[in-house]
């Protein structure tokens, strides 16, 4: 299990991806890889008109990236290639020719926020906090800053990350457009989560499929940018500053 799971399943027109990790549901790089691509094989396939994601059980929506896995990068190469993990699956997002909807049962954490940042429509419940701690660990949030700026704007964006050790309440986040609707309970977001799918399941295939390409203009991009965000993490992970800040946070 320490590599955690990813399930998808698909009935009338609607895939749900449900992935689960132990340490609140954060992805190691094997399990980011496997999220990649199940978006990519979801993007091909007829049945599929509407994609939800979600993560199991009721603690975090997501813990960003594998902390033990930062903590052992020694070169720039390794570097890249473990900040490249939420690239992929947020250029896997973009390009996608489905609709995704994102299901935010509770706190998101940097990469969490970009996955959150990536889904066409967010519904989350009063428990999905939000925080950008990359600046207090001597890193940014560079790969999923395009992704989150795209939705709360450049405004929102310094202020979630220049106080980078803050929460913000799921209602800030609704009130910069991360989340289009809050819900009191769980069991409240699944049902309006399942509800919504139903309906866009219900639309034009291709209505939807242009939708999407419009939702992500002036996107193209993003393949290249995305990859030059990555390597600036992956020298910044590495400078002695970060070193310093991560021995603070190993158990």
């Amino acid at each position: 299990m320490s590599n955690g799971s990813l399930y998808t399943h698909i009935q009338n027109n609607i895939a749900t991806i449900e992935f689960y990790h132990p340490a609140s549901n954060s992805f190691p790089s094997e399990l980011l890889a496997r999220l990649a691509k199940a978006f990519n094989e979801l993007s091909n396939h007829n049945d599929v008109k509407v994609i939800i994601l979600k993560s199991e059980k009721e603690g975090a929506f997501c813990a960003g990236a594998s902390f033990d896995e930062l903590v052992a990068i020694s070169n720039f190469e390794q570097g890249k290639q473990f900040f490249l993990g939420f690239a992929n699956v947020i250029n896997a997002m973009r390009s996608c020719s489905k609709l995704i909807i994102g299901s935010i049962q509770g706190k998101a954490v940097g990469g969490g926020v970009g996955l959150a940042a990536a889904c066409d429509y967010c519904l989350a419940t009063e428990q999905a906090s939000i925080k950008l701690s990359e600046l207090s660990i001597g890193i940014g949030p560079f790969v999923i800053e395009p992704a989150v700026e795209r939705k709360i704007g450049v405004a929102a964006l310094s202020e979630l990350t220049l106080d980078a050790t803050s929460w913000q309440t799921a209602y800030w986040a609704k009130e910069k457009g991360l989340f289009a609707k809050v819900f009191e309970t769980i069991d409240e977001l699944h049902k309006e989560v399942d509800n919504l799918a139903v309906k866009i399941a219900s639309y034009n295939s291709e209505a939807l499929v242009e939708m999407k390409k419009v939702l992500w203009k002036n996107t193209d991009n993003w393949d290249q940018l995305l990859e030059k965000r990555a390597e600036i993490s992956g020298k910044l992970v590495l400078s002695d500053a970060t070193k310093k800040a991560l021995q603070k946070f190993k158990k």
